[in-house]
């Protein structure tokens, strides 16, 4: 649908009109001047009064449309298009994932291939991600540090390629900040709305860096009604082969179950063990599972400018009235 936001623009069209009206000249009774010799040069020259005549005609139409097409311009002409929906569900979800270098352990099968943790977690998630159509997702990534690799967002396809290209190490490899992951999350969900703040945390470890205790981040969490399901990953059991044979060993060792436990049962959440990729799997349908809350109904409808085209037609005729003047001018 065409709309203007500025019609009473309109009223400036008729304005050379007018004064052209007003400023026509007075007629003038006087006997004109015969000069034989220059008509006959004239009309040597292929310059008749008709040739005039057609030419002046063109300059004032192209001039009327130059001057309309500025008018239209000035009207700021829109197009509205037909209204978008916006998701009318779905909760503010913030995914907190372990990217410390204890995750470049090797004790997860994918197809029968043995793969670090951070590749099932990518595998997993990035599914995880494309099926949350209507919520808004979030990245946080950590290490010895954490920092937010995408802010909530309902591009969902874009989410899963930044959480593929995160690398171990990226946030420091020598330590897991639990804590700071969970301050950092509360933080950017506080301002949304208090039934759809939700917290999904992934490690392997036990939380060793950082400048916030992860009980005390549950506990600010718990005030800012941000609910965190946490969940630990990584194998109970693997073997390994040395000079002595075979033995078998517990990777996931360091990963403290309890305070997981305690974030969890503090936020309202839930925890979750992971000891492979399909227990895994089985934990993001339980949570993609989650109850959407309603939201108010929201329509958008895209408007597109307009006003380029008639100012970029009134620019063209300008120029060409501008060079036949030229053009006139040096034959005279």
């Amino acid at each position: 649908m065409l709309d203007l936001l500025w019609p009473w623009a309109l009223a400036l069209a008729p304005l050379p009109f007018i004064y052209r009206w007003l400023r026509s000249p007075a007629e003038l009774s006087m006997r004109a001047l015969r000069a034989p010799l220059l008509a006959s040069a004239a009309l040597n020259a292929g310059i008749s009064p008709k040739t005039t005549t057609w030419q002046r005609h063109l300059l004032l139409a192209m001039l009327t449309i130059c001057w309309l097409s500025t008018v239209a311009a000035l009207t700021r002409p829109v197009w509205i298009g037909e209204p978008v929906a916006m998701p009318t569900n779905g909760r503010d979800i913030l995914l907190a994932v372990d990217i410390s270098g204890s995750m470049q352990q090797e004790d997860m099968d994918i197809n029968g291939r043995q793969v670090n943790r951070l590749v099932a977690v990518k595998a997993v998630v990035g599914d995880f991600v494309i099926k949350r159509e209507g919520d808004r997702l979030g990245l946080i990534l950590f290490g010895e540090k954490a920092y937010l690799q995408t802010p909530l967002t309902f591009d969902r396809k874009t989410m899963q390629v930044l959480l593929n290209e995160a690398q171990l190490g990226f946030a420091g490899s020598n330590g897991t900040a639990i804590g700071d992951a969970i301050g950092l999350a509360v933080k950017r969900l506080q301002d949304r709305p208090e039934n759809h703040r939700v917290v999904i945390l992934l490690t392997d470890g036990a939380n060793n860096a950082g400048e916030l205790d992860p009980m005390e981040a549950a506990d600010l969490a718990k005030r800012a009604k941000v609910k965190i399901y946490t969940i630990g990953i990584g194998a109970e059991m693997q073997e390994t082969w040395g000079l002595f044979g075979n033995r078998v060993t517990n990777p996931s060792a360091d990963l403290d179950e309890t305070a997981l436990q305690g974030i969890a049962d503090t936020t309202g959440g839930q925890f979750f063990r992971a000891r492979d990729p399909q227990e895994l799997m089985a934990i993001y349908a339980e949570l993609n599972r989650l109850e959407a809350i309603e939201q108010e109904a929201e329509t958008i409808r895209p408007v597109a400018t307009l006003f380029h085209w008639p100012l970029g037609l009134a620019f063209a005729l300008s120029l060409i009235v501008a060079l036949f003047s030229s053009r006139r001018s040096a034959h005279a």
